[in-house]
C-alpha cells in the first residue's frame, strides 16, 4: 500500500472531517473554488489569503466542523512547506547567485556570440531553457528581458521572433520540470518519483518548447510585428563586476542537480534493489535536497568567488535571495492546505468513485481540472496545487511512470491560456510594450500551445510506456 493510500484510508475510516454526500461535496468544491476566484480576481486579495479563506469555505460548505477544517488546512500547509519549502529556498539562492555573479550573463553572451540570423530564435529558446531550470518564471523574465531587447534592436529582429522563444523556454521549465514549485508540489501530492518525473518532463519539454517557441514565433511575428520598445535597458549585473565566472563552470553549476537527480532515476531502474549499496548512495546524492544543496555550495566556488565576492557579501546574497520567495512559499503552503482540506472532506475519494464510471482517462481528467482552475484563478501554481489535491486519489495503484505522467498532465493544464487575471500576462505586456489584444495573440496563444502540445505528448507517452 502506498503512503497516499494509507493517508486516504486513515482520512476516510478513522476521522473524516465530514460525511457529506457526493452532491454536497461537489457543491462545496465549486463554492470553495468560486470563493478563491472571486477574492483573487474581484477583490484583488493575495493568493495566500484567498486560498486560506477558500479552504475554510470549502470545509463549511461540506458541513465540516470549523475546528476540523482548520486542522486539515494547517496540517496540509505544514506538510507541503516541509516537503518543498527548503527546495524552493535553495532554488531561489541558486538563481540569485546566477544573476548577481554575472554567470547568467556569461551563458547568454556566449551562446549569442555563436548565433546569428535564423539560428537566433533557437539560441534564445536554449538560453531561456538553461537559465530557466533553477529560476522562477518572473525572475527569469526580468533577467532575460534586457537580452531580448538588445538582440532585437542590435539585429533588427521582430521582437516577437526573439521574445516568444525566450518566454516559451521559461514557461515550459516552470510548468513541467522540477525543481520548480508547481511540479514539486504535484510530485509531493501524488507521491511521484522525482527522478522519473524529471526525466519524462525533459522528454515532454523538448518538443513542446520547439513548437511553442521558434516555430510559433514565426506566426506571432506576423500577427504582431512590433520593434523592441524604446525604453531604457536595465543595467546587467556583470556590468558592475570586474570579472565574472566562466561559461563551463556556470553551466556545470546549473546542471549539477539535474544530473544528480537523473542519475538516481537511472540507477533505480537498472539496479532496483533498495539494499544495494550503490543504489542507496545514489538515493542520497540524487535526492532533490542534496542535489540542490550541492549546486548551491558549488556555486559559492564556481560563481561567487570568481566574481570577487567576499565572505560577507556571500551571506548577504543568500539573505537577499530568500526574501522574495516568502510570498511564493505561503501561496504554495496554502495550496497544500487547500489540497488537504479537499482530501479530508472526502472530495478526492468522491472523484475516484465517480471517475470509475467515466470513460475519460485519468491523465485527461487531471489536465482538464488544472485548465479549469488556471482559467478561473490565473495562477499556474494555484492550478497545480489545487488540481493535484483533487486527482491525488487517482494515483493509487498507478505505476511509477503513470504517476509521473499524472504530474506532467497537471503541469501542462496549469499553463493553459494566460489572460487578464494572470500576473504573468501583465508582466509580458508591459515589458514588451504591447496592448491587451497583442498580448493575447502572442503570449496567451503561446501558453495555450504549450498546454495542449505537452498534454498531448503526455497522453501519447501513456500509450507507449
Amino acid at each position: 500500500m502506498t503512503r497516499l493510500n494509507a493517508e486516504l484510508l486513515a482520512a476516510d475510516t478513522v476521522e473524516p472531517i465530514t460525511s457529506a454526500g457526493h452532491a454536497q461535496l461537489g457543491i462545496a468544491v465549486l463554492a470553495g473554488i468560486a470563493v478563491i476566484v472571486l477574492l483573487i480576481t474581484k477583490f484583488k486579495l493575495h493568493a495566500f489569503l484567498s486560498l486560506t479563506i477558500g479552504s475554510l469555505a470549502l470545509g463549511a460548505f461540506a458541513g465540516a466542523p470549523l475546528d476540523k477544517a482548520i486542522t486539515s488546512f494547517t496540517t496540509g500547509l505544514g506538510t507541503t512547506v516541509a516537503g518543498v519549502g527548503v527546495l524552493i529556498a535553495l532554488g531561489a539562492i541558486l538563481g540569485k547567485m546566477l544573476a548577481d555573479s554575472g554567470g547568467a550573463d556569461e551563458i547568454v553572451d556566449t551562446i549569442l556570440a555563436r548565433a546569428s540570423g535564423r539560428s537566433m530564435p533557437w539560441a534564445m529558446v536554449l538560453i531561456a531553457s538553461v537559465i530557466g531550470l533553477p529560476l522562477f518564471f518572473e525572475v527569469g523574465v526580468v533577467l532575460l528581458i534586457p537580452v531580448v531587447l538588445m538582440v532585437a534592436k542590435r539585429g533588427n529582429y521582430s521582437l516577437m521572433r526573439i521574445g516568444i522563444p525566450a518566454l516559451a523556454g521559461l514557461s515550459v521549465m516552470h510548468g513541467l520540470v522540477p525543481p520548480h514549485p508547481g511540479p514539486l508540489v504535484a510530485i509531493d501530492a501524488v507521491k511521484a518519483n522525482l527522478g522519473v518525473t524529471l526525466a519524462l518532463g525533459v522528454l515532454v519539454a523538448i518538443p513542446t518548447v520547439i513548437i511553442a517557441g521558434p516555430l510559433f514565433s514565426r506566426y506571432a511575428a506576423r500577427w504582431v510585428d512590433v520593434p523592441a520598445p524604446d525604453k531604457m535597458i536595465p543595467q546587467r549585473a556583470s556590468e558592475e563586476l570586474e570579472k565574472r565566472p566562466g561559461f563551463g563552470a556556470t553551466l556545470t553549476t546549473i546542471l549539477l542537480p539535474v544530473v544528480l537527480m537523473l542519475s538516481k532515476a537511472l540507477v533505480d531502474i537498472v539496479i532496483d534493489d533498495p539494499e544495494n549499496t550503490t543504489q542507496r548512495v545514489f538515493d542520497v546524492i540524487g535526492s532533490p535536497l542534496i542535489a540542490l544543496l550541492a549546486s548551491v555550495l558549488l556555486g559559492i566556488f564556481t560563481l561567487l568567488r570568481p566574481a570577487g565576492f567576499a565572505k560577507e557579501r556571500v551571506s548577504g546574497l543568500v539573505e537577499k535571495g530568500l526574501a522574495p520567495i516568502a510570498g511564493i512559499l505561503l501561496i504554495v503552503g496554502a495550496g497544500g492546505g487547500f489540497k488537504q482540506t479537499l482530501i479530508d472532506s472526502g472530495v478526492g475519494q468522491m472523484i475516484l468513485e465517480i471517475s470509475e464510471d467515466w470513460s475519460i482517462p485519468a491523465l485527461l481528467l487531471a489536465w482538464l481540472i488544472a485548465v479549469a482552475i488556471r482559467l478561473a484563478t490565473g495562477s499556474a501554481t494555484v492550478a497545480t496545487v489545487s488540481a493535484a489535491g483533487l486527482v491525488a486519489p487517482l494515483a493509487a495503484g498507478m505505476s511509477t511512470t503513470e504517476t509521473a505522467l499524472l504530474v506532467l498532465a497537471i503541469g501542462a493544464g496549469s499553463l493553459f491560456f494566460s489572460h487578464v487575471n494572470d500576473a504573468g500576462f501583465w508582466l509580458v505586456k508591459e515589458y514588451f510594450g504591447l496592448n491587451v489584444g497583442q498580448t493575447i495573440k502572442t503570449w496567451s496563444v503561446m501558453e495555450t500551445i504549450i498546454s495542449v502540445v505537452a498534454g498531448g505528448i503526455v497522453l501519447l507517452l501513456s500509450l507507449v510506456i
